[in-house]
């Protein structure tokens, strides 16, 4: 699912700042393009797949300094995305997941072991 996350970032004046926090974005797995943007150029734009919000949030405050995140929102496409079955007919087998049964648990007799072995008494 392509999204859209928008994480807004201090930079207190300096351009450093910025290219290194684009530098961690685009390190981060499923990302597909990185963009500054909004007042101050203090929001970095990040379009890609499945991208872990959270984790880029942490990761940029812990190596920039203040980073928020403000949103995160779905790019296009279809919201119900079916697969497609091919031309040869072929469907996936299920198979049911094993449920467990009623455990037994087994009664043994002991015989009577009370004999009047006590010699003392």
């Amino acid at each position: 699912m392509k999204q859209k996350v928008v994480i807004r970032v201090t930079s207190n004046g300096k351009k450093n700042i910025r290219s290194k926090a684009m530098q961690i974005a685009v390190g981060v797995q499923g990302v597909e393009s990185v963009a500054i943007e909004g007042e101050e150029n203090s929001q970095i734009v990040v379009v890609g797949d499945n991208i872990d919000s959270i984790n880029l949030t942490y990761l940029l405050r812990k190596k920039v300094g203040f980073a928020e995140l403000a949103s995160v929102s779905p790019i296009g496409g279809s919201k119900s995305e079916e697969p497609k079955q091919s031309d040869s007919g072929i469907q996936a087998m299920v198979w049911q997941t094993y449920q467990p049964g009623v455990q037994y648990y087994y009664a043994y007799d002991v015989p009577d072991n009370h004999h009047d072995s006590c010699i003392i008494m």
